[in-house]
């Protein structure tokens, strides 16, 4: 009886037990607004955290986007009775009513991700939209360098991380006056509405440079209708979540569909941890707001390689709780083993034994189970803080990229000028027929390692010039047949030198006439044809095939550059076109060369692409789009490439004097000689007089006043003079509408960039230093008249004015354009929007204004301005034709040359030569 007595307590004690154990503690409900990928991770994460609380219970029910849905999933739970609700909104308006009354009646609301429109809610949880919105704009205006055409997809319209997005993106391209937002659509959130709503914008904007995607879901959907269209590759794609595994975020980028994405945390245990500490009772945040950070192609791989081992020990936490699941399901099996066997004493006993056995194992597996997750939290923290490095790393060495560019952009222009030195000189030695042959083979190999250097700086001028947006594109008819047949000439020598067969090949009977850019043409096919007889070794062939294609109902010219005996593996094939790519250290180069061919390739609407096998070779694919004249007429009346025109010649007709100086001879060109040394006056009279009328003055005083009485063609002054110096009075004489027409050389002894700059600033056209070469005087005078005779007097003595009724204010007008286009001619970017802007007008309405006061567009008179002073750095500097025209603004000397050739009737090079 005692035993029985014991035994009914005992068993009662274990029934309360189990009662306890299968009672919960707290029950959760979670009202899902989607069914998602996100939400899945989400989900997953709150039901893998509620392992590790005893007595919790979680239900999670989905509404499938449907409000009433889930303001009826939201009543059940109410009715049902659970301890907390955790809800993520569908839409803030139709939900905010439903959330109220669950918080008025007294349960705990957490809202996750979307809030409602109201503050009745016990916390929040969930990233700042507005900020991600705010760094998805940086990001695409920091790709698109400030200046593009942006379309938004967003999630649905009522949804608070909708707004907020769209607010924060907004509030970022608001910064870039250039990042225009073109277009805007709800995609739902779902891929097909994108899809759809992306397919009706592409036939509503031919440009589109950046896609803004609300989440990961609408961006491939906005890729595909783009890519069904063959646009794909014009524009860049940015989405939000940034969740691993196929068809996510992560993977969309490793893929090349997006460009971009934002991290959006899930933090589904941080949710379920929230809840546990209100239904305890302990101290809370109401707000937690999450991070986030942007995953690209520079990261995208590390994240990949994280988020695959933190699935990994998600597994094992899974296989842990499996394990715990069957040891509790032994423990209850026991049970009732233990409550079936009253009538066995020592079955009962021995039951007793394997569940306290059976506890000790939970318990142990329990902290087991704590430990491990403790280990996996600080895991976690260390892989975030290498992501947090590994991000950092990246924008440093984009800065440091940034800096080497910016460094040999510097340090290219300064060598250009020393390279110049040695290469005029060089030439001039060359043509020493004394030279021993010795001599002859050093020279000749100093003339091509000079010539590379000149090749290598230039490229990087022309990389920074397109990277900036600068570098300009002038399509000229040209025929491609023809030309390649010419350039072929420059690589005939190589071919035999190394014994490699050469061979071009075009289709018969097709027509390669095109409109392109002949100087950037020439650059892609010598580029390619180089790197082929580089890379092939002797007996070896090289190939270049012409031919025409269609692609979606346009014509396309494409030609194949082919060389064997060499193979590019997969790995370096996908980044030889990148900046600063080196397949290794035994491949010689700048590693620019080919991201300098892209550039121009896509300058020109082009695509190239590279295959390579161990049979074949290498094979680069260019194919160029056939534009005609009409495809490239532009809305721009006074376009560069159509504008040229026609320049009248000086008129230097002088006025008729009443005073003369005694010998002064007015069939002659005359010149005034302004310096205080009795003796430099003589030498330069001695030099001059042969040919030119000369005349003296002793100060700056006096040569101001024979400028005005005598008018001459050219002014010589000394800078260093007592009274007024030569700077002021070429000031002076530049600020009088009788003088300001005359070019005027400035003589020093000083080599100071201040002092030439203040010269160049009162309007000196020359500046020769002491001592000087006659020879140069000479040539610089001679030049300087020659041109000035020329040029047309509307950016001289103002003639062309004078001719029509035209009031002060237009003249004030075109004087001040005039001295506009004389501050930025250099910049070879400059182009009719920016004068418009600078002059205070818009594009249309400064063409009308130049065009009824000088019978010229903008273009033409910037052509003119920059070609006088081409002719005047021709006539009176030793720089280069090439310098010349890069110092002038234009992008190309081949180009300069052409202009230059239509405008006075011969090449620069033939003036150089005529002037040696």
């Amino acid at each position: 009886m005692r035993y029985t007595k014991w035994i009914a307590v005992l068993l009662c004690f274990l029934g309360m037990t189990a009662c306890r154990q299968d009672t919960h503690r707290f029950r959760i409900g979670v009202a899902q607004c989607s069914d998602d990928s996100w939400r899945h991770k989400m989900n997953d994460e709150i039901l893998r955290e509620a392992m590790f609380y005893d007595g919790v219970s979680v239900e999670i029910r989905s509404a499938g986007d449907d409000n009433r849905r889930q303001a009826e999933d939201v009543r059940y739970f109410m009715d049902k009775g659970v301890d907390l609700l955790i809800i993520s909104a569908n839409e803030a308006a139709p939900m905010t009513p439903i959330v109220e009354e669950a918080y008025q009646k007294g349960i705990p609301v957490i809202l996750v991700d979307r809030k409602i429109l109201s503050d009745k809610y016990t916390a929040y949880i969930g990233a700042d939209n507005y900020e991600i919105g705010r760094a998805v704009g940086n990001y695409i205006a920091s790709t698109l360098k400030g200046k593009g055409n942006v379309v938004e997809l967003t999630g649905l319209g009522g949804s608070t991380p909708a707004m907020e997005r769209h607010q924060g993106f907004m509030a970022a391209i608001s910064n870039f006056p250039d990042i225009k937002l073109i277009d805007k659509a709800d995609a739902a959130w779902e891929r097909a509405p994108a899809e759809m709503a992306m397919d009706s914008i592409l036939h509503r904007h031919p440009k589109i440079d950046a896609v803004y995607a609300h989440n990961d879901r609408i961006a491939p959907g906005a890729y595909q209708a783009a890519k069904k269209a063959g646009r794909e590759k014009e524009m860049i794609f940015v989405g939000i979540d940034a969740l691993p595994g196929k068809g996510n975020g992560l993977e969309l980028v490793l893929d090349s569909v997006l460009d971009a994405t934002f991290i959006y945390p899930t933090n589904g245990d941080k949710v379920l941890q929230l809840a546990v500490n209100i239904l305890e009772a302990k101290p809370y945040p109401r707000e937690t707001v999450m991070n986030t950070a942007v995953v690209d192609r520079t990261n995208a791989h590390v994240m990949q390689l994280q988020t695959t081992h933190i699935s990994e020990l998600d597994q094992k936490i899974e296989t842990l709780n499996g394990r715990i699941g069957g040891y509790l399901s032994r423990v209850a099996t026991q049970q009732v083993v233990l409550y079936g066997g009253l009538v066995i004493l020592l079955l009962v006993a021995g039951l007793l034994v394997v569940v306290y056995n059976s506890l000790r194992s939970k318990n142990r597996l329990n902290k087991e189970l704590s430990e491990q997750k403790r280990q996996l939290e600080e895991q976690r923290d260390k892989l975030e803080e290498q992501r947090d490095q590994l991000i950092q790393l990246s924008h440093q060495l984009e800065e440091a990229t940034h800096a080497k560019l910016v460094f040999f952009t510097n340090i290219s222009h300064d060598f250009r000028t020393p390279l110049t030195l040695v290469a005029d000189p060089v030439e001039h030695l060359l043509a020493d027929k004394a030279l021993s042959d010795d001599q002859h083979r050093m020279l000749l190999l100093v003339q091509r390692n000079v010539n590379i250097l000149l090749r290598l700086v230039n490229q990087i001028l022309d990389f920074r010039k397109y990277e900036n947006g600068k570098m300009e594109y002038t399509p000229v008819p040209v025929d491609i047949l023809s030309s390649f047949e010419g350039w072929n000439e420059s690589f005939l020598a190589a071919a035999r030198k190394k014994h490699i067969h050469f061979s071009f090949d075009n289709i018969p009977d097709t027509d390669f006439r095109t409109l392109a850019d002949v100087e950037k043409l020439e650059r892609i096919y010598f580029n390619l044809l180089s790197n082929a007889f580089k890379f092939t070794p002797e007996n070896g062939k090289v190939s270049v095939r012409l031919s025409s294609l269609t692609k979606e109902d346009n014509r396309w010219i494409r030609f194949t550059v082919s060389n064997t005996g060499s193979m590019i593996s997969a790995e370096h094939i996908r980044n030889i076109f990148d900046r600063f790519y080196k397949i290794d250290m035994h491949h010689a180069g700048s590693g620019i060369g080919l991201a300098l061919v892209k550039a121009f390739v896509e300058l020109h609407g082009g695509a190239i692409s590279v295959e390579s096998d161990e049979k074949q070779g290498t094979v680069f694919t260019v194919d160029l789009p056939l534009r005609t004249c009409v495809d490239e007429t532009s809305s721009l009346e006074d376009s560069p490439a159509s504008s040229v025109s026609e320049v009248s010649p000086l008129n230097d007709a002088l006025p008729v004097e009443e005073e003369l100086e005694k010998n002064y001879d007015s069939s002659k060109p005359s010149v005034l000689i302004i310096d205080d040394n009795a003796d430099i006056r003589s030498y330069v009279h001695g030099l001059l007089h042969t040919d030119y009328t000369v005349i003296e003055a002793v100060d700056g005083s006096e040569g101001i006043r024979k400028a005005m009485k005598y008018v001459p063609d050219l002014i010589i002054s000394d800078v260093m003079m007592p009274g007024i110096d030569g700077i002021e009075c070429c000031r002076r004489l530049k600020s009088e509408l009788q003088t300001c027409h005359i070019p005027v050389i400035l003589l020093t002894a000083c080599s100071l960039d201040e002092q030439r700059i203040q010269g160049y600033d009162g309007g000196a056209d020359s500046y020769i230093s002491k001592p000087f070469s006659s020879q140069l005087l000479l040539a610089r005078v001679r030049n300087l008249i020659d041109s000035h005779r020329r040029l047309k007097q509307f950016f001289g003595d103002g003639q062309t004015l004078a001719k029509e009724d035209v009031c002060d204010m237009d003249k004030d007008f075109v004087e001040k354009f005039k001295a506009l286009i004389d501050a930025k001619m250099g910049d070879s970017g400059l182009n009719v929007e920016d004068l418009g802007k600078e002059m205070g007008l818009s594009r249309v309405q400064l063409y009308r204004k130049i065009k009824s006061l000088t019978n010229y567009s903008p273009n033409e008179l910037l052509r003119i301005a920059r070609l006088k002073k081409a002719a005047s750095l021709l006539a009176s500097s030793d720089m280069t034709v090439a310098e010349i025209g890069y110092e002038v603004g234009f992008s190309s000397p081949s180009y300069f040359a052409k202009c230059y050739k239509e405008q006075f009737g011969e090449s620069p090079t033939d003036l150089l030569k005529r002037k040696r």
